[in-house]
């Protein structure tokens, strides 16, 4: 898609770092520029170094065996992380429907989760076609690689565990395709190395942390030692770009990143998006949109907030630590989360030590499969 006259003038203006200078994506003339080769940033170095220690592949059990059986008495997830249990409709089922109805919400989920990273993978090819940096560039293609596992990952977790994959919800598809559609470097990165990824952080650490099957637990721990990284590459876009924008493109940066944010808490995982789960498990939807629309209020809402792991605090953790909130809009983001806390926190996340504590885990399974040589079969 050529980019337009708007949108060169708005990443002109918020690129003000040269790392970030981008071209359309099919200005392929503008890769063979033959000072560009030369003209590397030193940011992405570290990054992209550390690629190894976080190595993993779906299909060796060493490092995930998707053959572990699931548990037979209990939910995949716990019941804690269903949200309809506050409500009327969790009075209509019997135990077994309850766990059944944990399940396919599992199912949902994850399908969810495959999606975003099959967006993951679409936006980080298309960044390596638009960023002239070579480092950016380079730091762009690896994350590519690392999507395209994660894809592979969940992909077979969902043929395992369930046979089949669930369509996005309407404004999972609608905000992935506005991301990776989009020309405006900015808009990718906030929308997906800054929202998308701080929501998934959110999501991998609670499910590494409460998850009933060992396989879902493994996989999210395996996913968060590269979405460390990933979420990194939207951080230093901020630090060195943020700064440094007039305020016309500030406030347009913070209202993209609150309207994002108020664009997925109430949509993403509102009862409306929930239809097909409903019918799945034999519940009329509008009673059950009904009843989640009386059960869960704004209260409730900051209730499950104030938990360090919970996917929209995460998020707005991550918008603060990268400078797009700030005086303005802090009023708005406190009144979900205690941001006087959210800043006294620092840019220490939960995902962060998860993170680490499987990147050492591959370190020692990556070294002891690089001292033995093993021939490439046909």
């Amino acid at each position: 898609m050529a980019m337009s006259d708007k949108d060169r003038e708005r990443n002109r203006q918020t690129n003000i770092n040269p790392a970030f200078n981008a071209v359309a994506r099919d200005d392929f003339a503008a890769m063979l520029n033959s000072e560009r080769y030369l003209d590397r940033a030193p940011e992405f170095e570290t990054l992209i170094a550390r690629t190894h220690e976080h190595f993993w592949n779906p299909d060796d059990p060493d490092y995930i065996d998707f053959d572990i059986a699931a548990p037979t008495d209990l939910p995949l997830i716990p019941i804690s992380q269903i949200p309809e249990r506050h409500s009327a409709i969790w009075d209509t089922l019997d135990e077994g429907q309850q766990i059944n109805f944990a399940n396919q919400t599992t199912l949902m989920r994850i399908s969810g989760v495959l999606h975003g990273e099959q967006g993951a993978l679409s936006i980080s090819t298309g960044l390596a076609d638009m960023l002239l940096d070579a480092g950016a560039a380079e730091y762009a293609a690896n994350q590519a690689r690392e999507e395209a596992r994660h894809v592979h990952g969940f992909a077979r977790y969902l043929h395992s565990r369930f046979g089949e994959v669930t369509p996005p919800t309407e404004t999972l598809d609608r905000v992935l395709k506005q991301i990776v559609g989009s020309n405006i470097i900015y808009e990718k990165l906030i929308g997906m190395q800054m929202v998308i990824e701080g929501i998934a952080m959110g999501i991998f650490a609670g499910l590494y942390q409460e998850a009933n099957d060992p396989v879902l637990r493994r996989l999210a721990q395996l996913v968060m030692t590269d979405e460390s990284f990933h979420h990194s590459f939207g951080q230093i876009w901020a630090r060195l770009n943020v700064p440094g924008v007039g305020e016309e493109i500030r406030n347009e940066l913070e209202d993209y990143s609150r309207d994002m944010f108020e664009d997925l808490l109430f949509n993403l995982v509102g009862a409306d998006q929930r239809r097909g789960l409903y019918e799945r498990c034999g519940i009329d939807p509008d009673f059950a949109v009904a009843a989640m629309s009386e059960a869960i209020t704004d209260d409730t809402r900051r209730s499950f907030m104030r938990d360090s792991s919970n996917i929209f605090r995460t998020l707005i953790k991550t918008l603060y630590t990268g400078g797009l909130i700030t005086e303005r809009t802090i009023p708005f983001y406190s009144l979900w989360v205690d941001m006087d806390e959210i800043a006294g926190e620092g840019e220490w996340n939960i995902g962060q030590a998860i993170a680490e504590e499987g990147i050492a885990e591959l370190k020692q399974i990556n070294e002891g499969k690089r001292s033995v040589i093993r021939p490439i079969s046909n």
